[in-house]
């Protein structure tokens, strides 16, 4: 896919990856670009940021409320008929393990998983009706791998992924595309506080802007894995040529990072029973 002249929606475009691929797109001639979040002052910040050249709208949205999508994209719909290419961008971390409250566990789900459900719900009719359209779902190099020090992180990524996987082979033949983008560490809000970006900046903390030429490149192959740490692909291959050698390298992993991680969980169990008593 050629992004130029084209509709294009991006979830989680307050800042950070969401916010990138918007100027990117407009760079690029979109169309439209539709950026949406739950930060509206976020989102006219980004449409500050890409200029006049592209028919850019805000529209907020709970990406974890069917409801809330299901309005994004008949917004969308009615301003500008068709939707070319959706980006189930927004995500959210939690640090910890099973201990991890069920609240907690269920807003991951929702927001990192469900998320995309809902989307393909919202516009596979309209693009089935005309024979194409594109999926771009955000998972993460975690949903490929594994993530130290966050089991709801990599296994909702883990869920994101086989559920782009589904798509593309049950309407793969009827014109729809999708691509599951899956980087290690980004300097955004998520990778914030983390020294070097934990496990995931091992490789490297890319800037927003170098990931969103790496989608560009990868849309335009229509490529199912977009992968801006071209490393993931080599662990991939460990990962599946000897299962236990790699987890063993995990733990090892898991050794160094251990204490990072713990601080984190524990500084998010304070902020969640400092909200909930405020």
């Amino acid at each position: 896919m050629q992004v130029k002249n084209k509709v294009v929606v991006v979830t989680g475009a307050a800042s950070g990856i969401g916010r990138a691929l918007c100027e990117r797109f407009a760079k690029e001639g979109a169309r439209s670009v539709v950026a949406s979040d739950v930060d509206t002052v976020g989102i006219a910040e980004t449409i500050a940021r890409m200029g006049d050249d592209t028919d850019a709208v805000g529209i907020p949205c709970d990406v974890g409320d069917e409801k809330s999508v299901n309005r994004l994209v008949q917004e969308t719909l009615k301003r500008f008929d068709q939707i070319d290419l959706f980006c189930a961008n927004a995500g959210i971390f939690t640090a910890g393990g099973e201990e991890v409250s069920i609240e907690a566990w269920q807003k991951i789900w929702d927001v990192n998983v469900m998320s995309h459900v809902f989307a393909a719900r919202a516009v596979l009719p309209g693009m089935l009706e005309r024979g194409e359209g594109y999926l771009l779902n955000t998972s993460s190099a975690a949903g490929l791998l594994s993530q130290v020090g966050s089991a709801p992180y990599s296994v909702t990524k883990h869920a994101a992924i086989g559920f782009a996987e589904w798509l593309s082979i049950t309407y793969g033949k009827r014109g729809i595309k999708v691509s599951a983008l899956c980087p290690q560490a980004v300097r955004t809000a998520m990778t914030a506080g983390s020294e070097g970006g934990g496990v995931a900046g091992l490789d490297g903390m890319l800037e927003p802007e170098q990931l969103a030429d790496t989608v560009i490149e990868t849309l335009a192959e229509e490529s199912f894995l977009v992968l801006p740490h071209p490393e993931v692909l080599t662990y991939m291959r460990r990962k599946t040529e000897d299962y236990d050698r790699w987890l063993g390298g995990m733990r090892r992993l898991q050794e160094r990072f251990e204490d990072a991680y713990k601080a984190r969980a524990e500084a998010d169990a304070a902020n969640d029973e400092k909200n909930q008593s405020e």
